[in-house]
C-alpha cells in the first residue's frame, strides 16, 4: 500500500529559511490522474469529530500548504491544514490515549470514481502530525448527511490500512480496489494534523444522469473524460483544460514552454465513452500574450482507430472563447487538440451525447464497479 515506506519517521524542527527545504516527497505513479477530492469538482470535508486548532476544510485547498512561523491565534499556532487537539487518557494513572483512539473526517468526493492513489500530506506538521493514518471508502447515492454516512448499515471498504506516516512529508499510498466510491473516512491515530489530502483516480459517472442530460460535455472531468497524454506540461497541467467552470487566472489553464523548433504542442483526451460530438468550445481566457496561435481537432474511434481531422487549423484570439457548431456529428472515443506552434488554451468543451454503443458500455462498467 505505502508507496514510500521510508517516509515514516520524525521530521526535523523548523530551522528557519525556506520551510519546504527539508520537505520529503517523490514522484508518485498516480498523480497524473484526476484528483477526485478537488474542490473545483465539488468535493468537501462534510464533518470531523474535532478541528480545534485548524479547520477540516483546509485539507482540500488546491494550492500547497503555507507556513508562517509567527502566525498565532487565541487557540495557538495557526496551521494551514486540519489539526485536532491532543488526546488524553482517562485518568492521571492512565494519561495516554488508547490504541483505538483516533480522530476522523468525512470527505465527499467531487466526482464518484475508482481510487488509484492517495497522498496524505503533512507539510509543516513536524511535531504534531499523526502517528498513523487509515482511510476507508463507501458508495452512497444522493447527498447523504454525516449521520447517514455514520449509520451502522453503511459498508466501508479499507483503502489504506492503519499505517505509520512521517511529518513534513507527502505520504503516498497506492490503492488497488476496483470499485466506485463517493465518500472517504480519513482517520488519524491518535490525533494530530494533516495539511492536504489528494485522492487520485478515475471518474466513474452515473450513466442514468448523463442519459437524462442528453447533450453534455463529453470530455469534462466531472463527466468521466480524462487527459491521456500531452506534449508539454511545463507551466501547468493539461488536465486544467477539462476542469469545471471558466479559467480564473493564467495558470488555471494549460500553457507550454516556448518552442524553438518547427513542431507543435498537443493534448490527447479519452472521452467518457463513444460519443457523437456536435459543438466545440476552445477558450483562451487569461492567455493574452501566450495563447496558442492556431488549433485543430482530430477524432478517432477506439484505441487502434485512425485519427481524422474534424476542425481544421483555425486562428485563435487571445483571452477569447471560440465556439464552433459542427456541420454533422463526429463519432469517436478519443480527441486530440493540436496547437500551433505553442502557447496554451484554458478550456476545451466538446458538446454531444453518448452513442447507443457508448451508453451500453458505460452502463456495464457502472454495474461492474458498483
Amino acid at each position: 500500500m505505502t508507496v514510500i515506506p521510508s517516509f515514516t519517521g520524525d521530521a526535523s524542527p523548523y530551522g528557519g529559511g525556506d520551510p519546504y527545504a527539508d520537505y520529503r516527497t517523490a514522484d508518485f505513479p498516480f498523480t497524473d490522474l484526476v484528483d477526485l477530492a478537488d474542490r473545483r469538482l465539488g468535493a468537501g470535508v462534510i464533518a470531523a469529530n474535532d478541528e480545534f486548532f485548524a479547520e477540516r476544510e483546509n485539507m482540500l485547498k488546491p494550492e500547497p500548504a503555507e507556513f508562517d512561523p509567527e502566525h498565532f491565534g487565541h487557540k495557538g499556532k495557526i496551521m494551514d491544514g486540519w489539526e485536532t487537539r491532543r488526546r488524553r487518557g482517562v485518568s492521571a494513572t492512565e494519561p495516554h490515549p488508547t490504541d483505538d483512539d483516533h480522530d476522523w473526517a468525512l470527505v465527499r468526493l467531487g466526482a464518484p470514481g475508482v481510487v488509484r492513489g492517495i497522498v496524505v500530506d503533512t507539510a509543516h506538521f513536524r511535531g504534531n502530525y499523526p502517528q498513523a493514518v487509515s482511510i476507508e471508502a463507501t458508495s452512497v447515492a444522493g447527498s447523504p448527511s454525516p449521520g447517514q454516512l455514520l449509520a451502522d448499515d453503511v459498508e466501508w471498504t479499507t483503502l489504506v490500512p492503519r499505517t505509520a506516516i512521517g511529518g513534513h512529508a507527502a505520504n503516498g499510498f497506492s490503492v488497488d480496489v476496483e470499485r466506485r466510491f463517493t465518500h472517504l473516512r480519513v482517520k488519524q491515530h491518535p490525533d494530530g494534523g494533516i495539511a492536504r489530502l489528494r485522492v487520485y483516480g478515475e471518474v466513474a459517472p452515473d450513466p442514468a444522469w448523463l442519459g437524462v442530460l442528453g447533450t453534455f460535455d463529453v470530455v469534462a472531468l466531472e463527466n468521466g473524460g480524462r487527459v491521456e497524454d500531452a506534449s508539454d506540461r511545463f507551466y501547468s497541467p493539461a488536465t486544467n483544460t477539462i476542469q469545471p467552470g471558466r479559467s480564473r487566472k493564467m495558470d488555471d489553464g494549460w500553457e507550454t514552454r516556448r518552442r524553438r523548433d518547427k513542431g507543435n504542442d498537443w493534448i490527447r483526451y479519452q472521452l467518457v465513452e463513444q460519443s457523437a460530438i456536435r459543438a466545440v468550445e476552445i477558450d483562451t481566457a487569461y492567455l493574452k500574450g501566450n495563447s496558442a496561435g492556431w488549433a485543430a481537432l482530430s477524432v478517432r474511434d477506439g484505441e487502434g482507430g485512425e485519427w481524422t481531422e474534424f476542425l481544421p487549423r483555425t486562428r485563435l484570439q487571445p483571452d477569447t472563447n471560440h465556439r464552433f457548431v459542427l456541420p454533422e456529428p463526429v463519432v469517436g472515443t478519443h480527441v486530440r487538440i493540436d496547437i500551433y506552434p505553442d502557447g496554451g488554451i484554458s478550456r476545451l468543451r466538446l458538446f454531444g451525447s453518448l452513442t447507443d454503443e457508448g451508453a451500453k458500455r458505460l452502463s456495464a462498467r457502472h454495474d461492474e464497479l458498483s
